[in-house]
């Protein structure tokens, strides 16, 4: 399916990543199936893209009836059968493998045949995925970053089945919503992680080991070089959870001890310090 006959895209998952992927498709004229487990959790993600369409009206980036015209174009669900009606589908649900392949094999039986499936995530390997459905060749890593909305980069990552045809559909559906689409090759962490999540551990290796503060740390990346949020600020804004999880994944991929999650992350994680999610991580909110 090319990217011009796409019409009407499911997101599987309304949380952080899936309601800012449903806001780019449905700004971009796309109808959007939102499709989650609960409506808790459906109204949640829809008044966050409410939310933050409303900063994009105030920014005079879209007018109002814009808006209007975006929450019109979204369609929340519970029933995983409404894929039957979608074009293309990205799955972002949280990044955890067992999750991940139950939710992708139900929506690989609930969608048409030839429709591109799409996951967003940001470490587990795609051709490892591709392996636990029947559309290995129209499956695909679509790397949304956070947030969503605002960030430029969607890292695209081909497995060792994703055919030329879903790989070139997928990059003129990026270029669609305004995006910048860079194409990896699969491996743990593909690109983006592989090497951001190692500064991040290491900064809080720093911390336990009492080199300096989080703060300090932070000050010396963000004035020193040139960064625009330091490491630990940038860890409590992803998620300490999510960044334990996705070193696990290079540690196991890899198989090479310099990917050790650093205890002290671990520690916060097991506390329920998971960042601003929870409101406190390195830093209180």
């Amino acid at each position: 399916m090319s990217a011009n006959s796409i019409k009407t895209v499911t997101v599987l998952g309304a949380g952080t990543m899936g309601n800012g992927i449903a806001h780019v498709f449905a700004r971009a004229g796309y109808t959007v199936i939102l499709r989650d487990v609960k409506e808790l959790f459906l109204d949640r993600g829809l008044e966050t893209i409410s939310k933050n369409l409303d900063r994009e009206v105030k920014k005079n980036m879209i007018s109002e009836a814009d808006k209007v015209a975006t929450l019109g174009r979204i369609q929340p669900t519970t029933d995983m059968a409404a894929l039957s009606a979608a074009d293309f589908a990205v799955e972002a649900v949280p990044e955890r493998r067992d999750l991940k392949v139950r939710v992708l094999q139900e929506a690989d039986a609930a969608l048409r045949p030839g429709v591109i499936l799409a996951s967003n995530t940001s470490s587990i390997s795609i051709t490892e995925l591709a392996a636990q459905i029947g559309r290995p060749e129209k499956f695909i890593g679509m790397h949304f970053f956070n947030p969503v909305p605002v960030m430029g980069l969607v890292e695209v990552v081909r497995g060792r089945a994703t055919s030329d045809a879903t790989l070139q559909a997928t990059i003129s559906l990026c270029e669609k919503l305004g995006k910048r689409p860079v194409c990896v090759n699969d491996a743990p962490g593909f690109v983006s992680n592989r090497v951001l999540t190692p500064m991040i551990n290491e900064a809080a290796f720093a911390v336990m080991e009492g080199v300096a503060t989080p703060e300090a740390v932070d000050a010396v990346m963000k004035l020193g070089m040139n960064h625009p949020m330091g490491p630990l600020e940038l860890a409590d804004l992803i998620g300490l959870d999510v960044c334990v999880d996705i070193m696990e994944v290079m540690h196991r991929g890899f198989d090479d001890p310099k990917y050790r999650a650093c205890p002290l992350l671990k520690e916060y994680v097991a506390a329920g310090r998971l960042g601003r999610k929870s409101g406190r991580g390195f830093y209180q909110y």
